[in-house]
């Protein structure tokens, strides 16, 4: 008597990530990081400036700092001629007011003396005819080649948002309110639990039919790259009370996938799991590869069950985790960088299922790579891959293909 147990009814893609959404809860955990270790978290409170920034006027060039009607009418063959009283470098503050017929030579974003309300670049000025005497070679209007004081940013003002996703230059206005650390939401904790009585952990030696686990590092490298925390469990066997005892010991974590286990063989057991102490939201989803995809909730958390095979688990991952890890990480959905080019040669879909296939750019064109769902060198080879929906059967070669890069 047969003991496999065929799934009749699958989902669209869409359906399946409208359902994930349903379960996509973002973390309101919190914590507080120095500044540079926080590049791509997430904002979790407004940051405001404490000061005006910058705190000065400041020379916005090297040159001479002025009354600038004491340059009106200078010209090339009519300089204006200023006494030079002080010089003025970075870090310093300048000690003499600046009058009528006097100048202070002055370094790019140190504080402009008191009195001067202009910078003259040192590029048209000249020496002479006295030894503390500045030619100008051209007017200048007042507040020429001066920053102003909190040009940037002014004392109690929102500089970023709750939400804001930090990168460089928002880390570096942080830094330049004087912030040392940033509150940002934490990030979503992703039970790894790999399955199966033929999986090893890399590194032992392998027994008859026994093969290395590949899908705890790809999924660990897609997670750690989408804002989330990878927590890797040991290695489950194919029984109903170690998968259930592997959910319960996970379940303090935010997500929980299983790589193997979703299919439909008598040891694949993951939604016999689900059933028994959560419940199944949906087994099988209308995808090439992919297909024997399980989906369920235990204690409210989110379980994704994934495909055994290496191209089916890590294609799932970009189809499904991805977005719904984005989401519980408060991060911006995610958008691959994309080329349009020619199919190198035909493709024969598969009627009725979305089909995700692998290809590498050669030559300015799409040469599609894919092996078989089992096979890590289907992605490992790729640069990319092709979106195939499920009306179509099949591609032309030279037709466009939009390819998204991974």
């Amino acid at each position: 008597m047969t003991t496999m147990r065929p799934i009749r009814e699958t989902i669209s893609l869409d359906e399946a990530l409208g359902l994930l959404f349903e379960q996509a809860v973002a973390i309101d955990r919190v914590e507080r990081l120095a500044i540079e270790k926080a590049n791509g978290r997430v904002l979790a409170r407004d940051a405001h400036a404490t000061s005006d920034v910058p705190p000065f006027d400041r020379a916005a060039m090297d040159g001479y700092a002025v009354i600038a009607e004491d340059t009106f009418g200078a010209g090339k063959y009519d300089p204006r001629v200023l006494r030079s009283i002080e010089k003025v470098y970075t870090g310093q503050v300048g000690v003499r007011r600046v009058s009528s017929g006097e100048c202070v030579e002055i370094a790019t974003g140190a504080p402009m003396p008191s009195g001067a309300d202009a910078v003259v670049m040192v590029e048209e000025t000249g020496k002479g005819p006295g030894e503390d005497d500045v030619r100008i070679f051209t007017p200048v209007y007042p507040r020429q080649n001066v920053g102003r004081r909190a040009a940037d940013m002014v004392e109690g003002q929102t500089v970023l948002a709750k939400g804001d996703v930090l990168n460089a230059s928002r880390i570096g206005a942080l830094a330049a309110t004087g912030s040392v650390d940033v509150e940002v939401f934490a990030k979503p904790r992703v039970a790894i639990l790999s399955t199966g009585n033929e999986i090893v952990e890399p590194g032992q030696r392998l027994g008859p039919g026994q093969i290395y686990d590949i899908n705890r590092f790809t999924l660990t490298a897609i997670i750690e790259a989408h804002g989330g925390l990878a927590v890797t469990g040991p290695i489950a066997p194919d029984t109903l009370p170690e998968l259930t005892a592997a959910i319960e010991r996970a379940a303090s974590n935010d997500v929980i996938v299983f790589s193997g286990g979703s299919s439909v063989g008598e040891r694949d057991l993951i939604r016999d799991a689900l059933q028994q102490i959560g419940e199944v939201v949906f087994h099988g989803i209308a995808v090439k590869p992919g297909k024997p995809t399980v989906f369920g909730r235990v204690g409210g958390k989110p379980v994704l069950g994934m495909p055994g095979y290496p191209t089916s688990c890590l294609s799932n991952a970009y189809m499904l985790l991805v977005p719904l890890l984005r989401r519980m990480a408060r991060l911006p959905e995610y958008r691959p960088h994309t080329v349009n080019v020619p199919l190198s040669r035909r493709i024969v879909s598969t009627t009725g299922r979305h089909q995700f296939y692998t290809v590498r750019i050669v030559g300015g064109t799409a040469e599609p790579v894919f092996k078989a769902s089992g096979d890590i060198t289907s992605m490992a080879h790729a640069d990319g891959y092709i979106e195939i929906p499920a009306q179509t059967d099949i591609v032309e070669a030279g037709e466009m293909v939009e390819v998204k890069l991974f």
